[in-house]
């Protein structure tokens, strides 16, 4: 099997395979790890996210295996890979909503959910009754309930973080619209704007701009781009390549396992390509065609809510 490329080399100028173990042959560990200083600390100066040895599933299915990866704080990444390989798991392991079977995970310096505050999670399934009485304005609003005490109401400093993230993503003037009338790329908006209500240092966001028009994803992206450029984390499952190699800095490929970190770049690889997807890959006539479904979902638990632009039901 052919290496992955990297911009590593070993003495004889031959291509290294990114963070490769000879005790684990045909995996490649993430290329973050080759040639960089792994230690505690240095790990806990300059990674977001730090996964070690992370296995993880539902019931006896196993959904990662053995992942190991270190965002550094300040990436935007986008996540990609196939149909339940993992892409949602990953977000859920570091959101703290899914406990690892085994491995260790670090998330800004803690483990999992100890900065639940500094984290904002954004599902791909919406556990919302869209029929329910709830409006925008209050859907980004509890953005800023983390951050109250019990029993306490927003104060004046909440509300303008609700209304100035309303105006970021160009919701402002549906804040008083109630939460089903909107159509699916208008609750993508809304509920990046709860996430930017929050205020957080990372973002966990699954298939953020899945299904929108090209408009509103490049409205997102460039919300997203910013919040990396001013020290945020902000990392995104994507199915869609294109996007990943132009709105994003980084990529991690995931099949179960880390197949590739790095450039944007890797996208466009067909090795990286071809070892991320398998059989989902064909090439045809000199061009790559990937043949997977859109949106994918890992194991959705009973009763969760998807919607796509489009969907019978968006729009009311």
């Amino acid at each position: 099997m052919t290496d992955l490329p990297s911009q590593h080399g070993d003495a004889a100028g031959a291509p290294a395979v990114p963070g490769h173990r000879p005790d684990l042959p045909g995996r490649d560990l993430p290329a973050f790890a080759a040639g960089h200083d792994l230690s505690p600390e240095h790990l806990a100066r300059h990674a977001a996210v730090v996964l070690e040895g992370v296995t993880a599933g539902y019931d006896e299915r196993v959904a990662l295996e053995d992942v190991g990866v270190a965002i550094p704080a300040g990436s935007l990444l986008a996540v990609f890979g196939p149909n339940g390989g993992g892409k949602s798991t990953l977000l859920k392991v570091i959101a703290g909503l899914l406990a690892p079977w085994q491995g260790r995970i670090t998330v800004l310096g803690a483990a999992p959910r100890v900065h639940a505050r500094r984290v904002a999670y954004v599902p791909q399934a919406e556990q919302v009754d869209w029929d329910f009485p709830v409006t925008c304005w209050d859907v980004v609003a509890m953005g800023r309930y983390p951050s109250l005490g019990p029993f306490r109401g927003l104060r004046q400093a909440d509300r303008a973080a609700v209304g100035s993230a309303l105006d970021v993503v160009g919701m402002a003037d549906h804040a008083r619209t109630q939460i089903g009338r909107l159509s699916g790329g208008q609750r993508r908006r809304v509920f990046l704007a709860r996430a930017l209500a929050a205020e957080p240092d990372l973002y966990l966001l699954d298939e953020p701009v899945t299904g929108v028009d090209p408009t509103t994803q490049e409205d997102l992206m460039a919300i997203l781009a910013a919040e990396a450029s001013r020290g945020r984390t902000v990392i995104a499952t994507t199915h869609d390549l294109a996007a990943a190699a132009e709105h994003f800095q980084q990529v991690l490929a995931i099949n179960r396992t880390v197949i590739a970190h790095g450039p944007s770049s890797l996208v466009l690889d067909e090795q990286v390509l071809a070892r991320t997807y398998g059989g989902h890959l064909l090439v045809l006539g000199g061009s790559t065609v990937l043949l997977d479904d859109a949106h994918h979902h890992d194991a959705a638990p009973r009763g969760e809510r998807h919607f796509h632009e489009g969907d019978p039901g968006a729009h009311r």
